[in-house]
């Protein structure tokens, strides 16, 4: 199937005019692409820009050079009423809607179809409805916002932005402040929106472990470099990964997509049960040790299933573990 480039940049340029027609560029020449019916993850350490460039694709500052088209379309060109009619923003920021009902705030997003006086129609109601269905908050539609909890009051706001009815969804740091859970839950109904309604979402995130796991295409951007986009997986089998976020006594480890704060240098062979060899394999790298495939002439360990670890030492001999804290213990003093 063809793509559908939902946002496109050619050359741009982001950053701030400042005086005497002096600029603070943050990052030049963009060629970006943000598709329709996917999830796109920036991800950048702070200060990296992910911000300038969020507000600069949804008109909220100018650029300081290039092209954006929405839907084919130079931004530009969009009246403010075509714009809401085409992009949904959410923002970190709480809105201070506490007196209002849950209801209420959703039904705001139907403001570009209801005119001066912001009448609802029929058509409005049932749109607002599916929307408050489809990210499962519902049965909190007459709730007062302020009761609401964090992941709550998230999920209302991807709401409003779905009773828009615009192809586009931009959110800034939407997983940020909260809990595990919540993380998981806005980052699954995200990819959901997007490939049942077709919408192309894009949003910023310090969550690495959830954007390699939820994020059809990664941005990953950083001050005075070229940025680099594609599908997670190609991204860390590239390098991409250790380049932007590994630093001094920090690595990217492309076996388990995740930072380890040293790099493990002694080789372990691991096999067996999958899910105990990845665990496994977790504390290995904690403690040192570098997973690796079974071969002669190292220590061996097989996983048999939890709670029966078999290990071989270099000697040949065997030992059986019935725990990983018992297993790293002998590791220790071998």
């Amino acid at each position: 199937m063809e793509k559908v480039f939902a946002i496109e940049t050619e050359r741009l340029s982001i950053g701030y005019s400042l005086k005497r027609g002096r600029q603070k560029v943050v990052h030049e020449n963009l060629n970006l692409q943000l598709v329709q019916g996917e999830v796109t993850c920036l991800l950048g350490l702070n200060g990296a820009g992910k911000s300038t460039l969020l507000r600069t694709l949804c008109g909220f500052q100018p650029p300081l050079a290039g092209e954006i088209r929405l839907m084919g379309k130079a931004l530009a060109s969009y009246s403010q009423m075509n714009f809401s009619l085409t992009v949904g923003v959410v923002l970190t920021e709480k809105t201070n809607a506490g007196g209002i009902t849950v209801y209420e705030l959703v039904s705001l997003g139907r403001h570009p179809y209801t005119g001066f006086f912001g009448q609802l129609k029929k058509r409005d109601h049932i749109i607002i409805e599916q929307a408050l269905e489809a990210v499962g908050i519902s049965h909190k539609s007459s709730n007062y916002v302020s009761e609401l909890s964090d992941g709550e009051h998230q999920k209302v706001m991807i709401a409003k932005a779905l009773a828009q009815e615009c192809p586009i969804i931009l959110l800034d740091e939407p997983t940020a402040f909260l809990d595990v859970t919540s993380r998981i839950e806005t980052m699954v109904l995200l990819h959901r929106l997007a490939m049942e309604q077709q919408k192309a979402i894009l949003l910023s995130t310090h969550d690495l472990d959830l954007a390699i796991q939820m994020g059809d295409c990664l941005w990953l951007q950083e001050k005075g470099r070229p940025m680099a986009c594609g599908a997670p997986e190609d991204l860390i089998m590239s390098g991409a990964f250790e380049s932007f976020f590994g630093k001094e006594g920090i690595t990217f480890d492309p076996t388990t997509g995740k930072l380890n704060t040293k790099k493990p240098t002694v080789p372990v062979g691991v096999e067996g049960d999958y899910l105990v060899s990845y665990w496994v394999g977790n504390a290995l790298i904690r403690n040192g040790f570098c997973p690796a495939p079974v071969k002669a002439g190292q220590i061996n360990i097989r996983c048999v299933r939890v709670g029966e670890l078999v290990v071989t030492l270099k000697d040949r001999t065997e030992k059986k573990c019935s725990s990983i804290v018992e297993l790293v213990n002998l590791l220790k003093f071998c």
